[in-house]
């Protein structure tokens, strides 16, 4: 659960402000009586599913970031501490690089980077797998 609100916090803050201004527009004398009902259940529903479908993908790309890691593969990682050339970190545990956690970290650099802003780094971008 406390990953859950990790990963997920500002979406459900979104999510609250959405459904407030629902419920403020929805509750003027010029809006019909039904529209509050609608309007709040349409909104959550909405907003529910996108955080749970949001939670899924990123658990599940987490998950086979860290296989991939642990059997010697290289991952790449969003560096947003450096908006250089070079915004992206390849990390393998030939680099030097350990997981503790959900967290990539290394002696030799002093930014941690989490899992969920992680993906294979693959070099053979030449032919896609769906193409013809």
């Amino acid at each position: 659960m406390p990953l859950f609100f990790e990963l997920e916090l500002p979406y459900i803050v979104i999510g609250i402000f959405f459904l407030t201004v629902t419920a403020v527009v929805t509750t003027r004398d010029f809006v019909p009586k039904v529209a509050f009902k609608r309007g709040m259940i349409g909104v959550f529903s909405v907003f529910t599913i996108m955080i749970l479908a949001h939670y899924y993908v990123t658990t599940s790309r987490m998950n086979g970031v860290k296989e991939i890691f642990n059997e010697g593969g290289v991952i790449i990682c969003e560096n947003k501490m450096h908006r250089t050339i070079s915004q992206s970190v390849l990390i393998s545990k030939a680099l030097e690089w350990r997981l503790d956690g959900d967290l990539f970290k290394s002696d030799n650099v002093v930014r941690d980077f989490h899992t969920s802003r992680c993906i294979e780094y693959t070099t053979d971008m030449s032919k896609p797998e769906n193409s013809k």
